[in-house]
């Protein structure tokens, strides 16, 4: 369990009192005696829901890159002071997620920005010291360094303890979904890319990413929930950049992933989109929020297909769902909660993430700041989220 959960879990214990035992095995009845604080601890647990945070496209362009540089004084790289304006939201979810859309070079680089990144892996510290559990890694960018950029990414990844899903280094890894404890449930995230830029799987690692095929992520889902997932977290990295509005692929691939069901219990519990650069809307479709675009949460000056800068591309949603344990077992966790939090990453310089109604209390004035959180809240509430339970945290 973690940190997080585990001292809301004990005291919930302790209100339980005792869990009453027959000596035959059976109910409840004179020969009840107290559960020991194991047992306590792991019925609160179960009985516990937990609150996931998800954020969108962490894309260090050379710009970023030299940022980190500047922040580490100018020796090695430090991406924490980036991302610190998201930390108190991030590190007090009980499960944390983010998107690293590109791959790591090696310790000594070379590190490089757009068109084709490799991006230093100190990045990983940073990602795990804000609060992040987990993150998807499959995207256009994923082969941009074929199978040496999954492996320095993954590798970086595994060394300071946050989790992954959507790439891998073996066709073991490939088949595995990753099982993540929050709160009383165990949840499963899995990720998919609608494309790799053109690059092939590498020559021997027709597994080295996932990429998007309704059939094979409802199977996966289906597999992740017999491996014990109580939940089911499905990262997509699909869509078309610039674009407000959801497009044609994302409308049909999230009715027919939100659409599956086994034994009546859908199959999938949250989409959490990625790719577009801007953001898009979260809509509860079948029953399930799909957020379709997170936007960028980390990213240098973005310029659109005719080469214009456009300030969209450094705004973004984190995404914050609270999910409520099922009355009886085998059914759904249902999303009692369903929130987002407008953030922007402020160019400077320095560059740096800032949640944007947070920024505006400590900068009242910021017309910038107040343009970029309406334009947000519009994108997100677009198709009819708020009418569905979705609320801005103020």
């Amino acid at each position: 369990m973690p940190i997080r959960t585990r001292h809301r879990a004990l005291a919930a214990a302790a209100a339980l009192g005792t869990v009453a035992v027959s000596a035959c095995g059976g109910g409840a009845g004179p020969h009840a005696v107290p559960a020991s604080k194991r047992e306590l601890a792991r019925a609160a647990a179960q009985a516990q829901g937990f609150t996931l945070v998800a954020s969108g496209d962490v894309l260090p362009h050379a710009v970023i890159i030299r940022q980190a540089q500047a922040d580490a004084g100018g020796s090695g790289y430090d991406f924490h002071k980036m991302l610190a304006g998201v930390k108190p939201v991030v590190s007090a979810a009980d499960l944390a997620i983010c998107h690293m859309e590109t791959v790591y070079g090696g310790k000594d680089g070379p590190f490089t920005g757009y068109p084709t990144f490799k991006s230093p892996p100190q990045v990983a510290q940073a990602l795990k010291d804000t609060g992040y559990d987990s993150c998807s890694t499959a995207s256009n960018h994923t082969l941009d360094d074929g199978a040496d950029g999954v492996r320095h990414t993954l590798d970086a990844m595994d060394a300071v303890g946050v989790r992954h899903a959507g790439s891998a280094r073996t066709a073991a890894e490939a088949g595995r979904p990753a099982l993540l404890k929050a709160g009383g449930a165990t949840v499963a995230q899995l990720a998919y890319t609608y494309d790799t830029n053109g690059f092939p799987q590498p020559e021997g690692h027709p597994w080295a990413v996932n990429l998007i095929d309704p059939d094979r992520i409802i199977a996966d889902a289906r597999a992740a929930r017999k491996a014990g997932a109580d939940v089911v977290v499905v990262s997509l990295h699909w869509g078309t950049e610039w674009q407000d509005d959801p497009d044609e692929m994302q409308l049909t691939v999230g009715r027919q992933l939100t659409a599956a069901r086994t034994g009546g219990r859908a199959d999938i519990d949250l989409i959490l989109g990625t790719h577009a650069h801007i953001p898009q809307a979260y809509e509860k479709v079948n029953g399930t929020w799909v957020v379709y675009g997170m936007g960028d949460q980390v990213a240098g000056q973005m310029f659109t297909y005719d080469d214009k800068q456009d300030a969209r591309g450094n705004m973004g949603s984190i995404a914050r769902f609270t999910f409520a344990p099922p009355a009886a077992a085998g059914q759904r966790w249902s999303v009692r909660k369903a929130e987002f939090i407008p953030q922007l990453m402020d160019l400077g310089p320095p560059n740096r993430v800032v949640t944007l109604n947070d920024a505006l209390r400590k900068n009242p004035g910021r017309a910038d700041y107040v343009r970029a959180r309406d334009h947000i809240r519009t994108m997100v509430l677009s198709r009819g989220g708020g009418a569905a339970g979705l609320t801005m945290v103020p």
